[in-house]
């Protein structure tokens, strides 16, 4: 080393760091089927286009002879890159360096290409795959977590943040990802938990392994946690490419425009007979957005959790949309604690990057029961409301079928400022389902009677003709226009260009307190 060139030395030290851990770690990381930081990168960005920063920062703790075990780079890959061509920063933990766990000079790495995206507007993609915090490093380790959570903050509502949990993601480590606006995780090796199995063990006797506890099953379906569930770790960042591919790069951005030769006047046929004549059977609304977004291609956020609503993003004539729809073939499409906090999240974000909102809506209310109620339906239902409420960018509605109660309320209505809301002939708008309605205010009447069930099933009769249909809210001008089934693309794409330069404001104030 003595007798080399410095660009010789150069070429050595920069071959040492993209060796990170060594070949022994790179093939113990290969072995379990994962890739490493750098081999993750690289499937990621556009070819040949990543700008590495930081490749030769080491820790500088010399605790408990940690001082004796340096790697160049220490344990993350941070940088710069294009995906599409569009500017993007990246940091890639590196398990093959002390479990890829977390020193202050290894947070120092992150938090500088967090400000340098924030002062660029670019999105911010975390590879994650650690250990946790590096023990050895004491409160320096945590004080380097709390600098990123900080930053995470800050950016958000800003730039796009997305995370990708491809290993090991525990403890105070979980936070960071919590507070990005997308989360995808690998099925076969990831796993997110604050507490691991053995501290569950201890504390509450209770046996549960690490996919029990926080694999990607669990949060993609019960937990909600992560929006994403990907099989492999290249379809991992397939997901984040397309995903990107709907956002813009910062919120004084519009989302990128993507032509399309699907016509804005391709009529949808299919629809004009897709709503059963039975208002209690159920029909997949995933049948309604498919056919009405450009090309049928619509990407859903969530898809496994709370499925009685669709979020997601699809384009209408090159543009962006988020959809927010209610799935009558899961719990009638009922709203319940799950599906208001889901869509309520959607509807900030949307709002937040100025991508416009669509709703589809087939509502008959509230869950009921003390399982809701006890676990605060009435708190969480109100995020909804206030995400709608609070949103500023176009925001249409179409009535496909039910729209009963407060939930008609909270699902973006011309009350609630929609900007405009149409209905389809089906759509039925009313305090409550015809049968409830009528044991209310006919119930003396129908006690009073002879046969009681002949006055309940006139009254249900005369309820539904003023109420099953949505006439009575178009001459209150509740609702623009009633549109045939098959013009819903045609209508939609017409009314979001005609709000495209649309200017509104709330009232000026520090932030809201939305019920958490």
């Amino acid at each position: 080393m003595e007798n080399q060139s410095p660009l010789e030395k150069l070429r050595a030290k920069r071959a040492a760091a993209l060796l990170g851990g060594g070949e022994k770690r790179i093939a113990e990381q290969h072995a379990k089927g994962k890739l490493t930081a750098r081999e993750r990168i690289a499937l990621l960005v556009d070819p040949d286009s990543f700008e590495e920063f930081d490749m030769f920062v080491t820790h500088r703790c010399t605790n408990f002879g940690l001082d004796k075990y340096i790697h160049p780079g220490d344990g993350v890959v941070t940088g710069c890159a294009t995906i599409n061509e569009r500017m993007v920063y990246i940091f890639a933990q590196d398990f093959t360096v002390f479990g890829g766990s977390l020193s202050k000079t290894y947070a120092d790495k992150i938090c500088k290409i967090m400000d340098m995206a924030l002062k660029n507007g670019c999105p911010v993609i975390g590879l994650n795959d650690s250990g946790g915090a590096r023990i050895q490093e004491g409160v320096d380790a945590l004080a380097g977590y709390a600098e990123i959570f900080w930053r995470n903050v800050m950016a958000s509502g800003v730039i796009p943040q997305i995370s990708a949990i491809l290993g090991p993601c525990a403890g105070g480590a979980v936070y960071s990802p919590a507070i990005t606006d997308f989360i995808v995780m690998e099925k076969s090796n990831s796993y997110m938990f604050v507490t691991g199995p053995k501290v569950v063990k201890t504390v509450l006797n209770e046996t549960v392994t690490n996919e029990e506890l926080g694999g990607a099953k669990v949060h993609t379906s019960k937990s909600g946690v992560a929006h994403f569930i990907a099989n492999s770790e290249e379809e991992a960042m397939l997901t984040i490419k397309l995903l990107l591919s709907y956002l813009p790069s910062n919120n004084l951005e519009d989302p990128p425009y993507v032509p399309s030769a699907d016509p804005i006047t391709r009529n949808c046929d299919v629809l004009n007979n897709l709503v059963p004549e039975n208002p209690n059977k159920p029909y997949d609304m995933l049948d309604v957005i498919y056919p009405i977004v450009d090309d049928g291609e619509f990407l859903q956020v969530m898809s496994n959790f709370a499925q009685n609503i669709i979020v997601g993003f699809g384009r209408m004539n090159g543009r962006s949309v988020g959809i927010v729809a209610n799935q009558p073939k899961i719990l009638a499409g009922v709203l319940d604690i799950d599906a208001s906090i889901k869509g309520a999240r959607f509807v900030r974000f949307c709002d937040s990057f100025n991508i416009p909102l669509v709703v589809l809506e087939d509502v008959p209310g509230f869950l009921p029961g003390t399982m809701q109620e006890h676990n605060g339906i009435i708190r969480n239902g109100a995020k909804l409301l206030y995400a709608f409420a609070e949103a500023t960018v176009p925001k249409v509605t179409v009535i496909i079928r039910k729209a009963y109660g407060g939930a008609y309320c909270v699902l973006n209505s011309r009350h609630m400022r929609a900007d405009i809301v149409y209905a389809w002939p089906s759509a039925e708008i009313a305090v409550m389902g015809p049968d409830g309605a009528v044991e209310v205010i006919f119930r003396k009447e129908a006690m009073a009677a002879e046969n009681p069930k002949a006055v309940l099933q006139a009254r249900e009769k005369e309820y539904r003709e003023k109420f099953a249909n949505p006439f009575i809210a178009a001459e209150r001008g509740y609702i623009d226009d009633i549109i045939e089934p098959s013009e819903t693309r045609f209508r939609l794409i017409r009314a979001l260009e005609m709000l495209a330069n649309k200017k509104d404001s709330i009232p000026p104030r520090k932030h809201g307190n939305i019920p958490l």
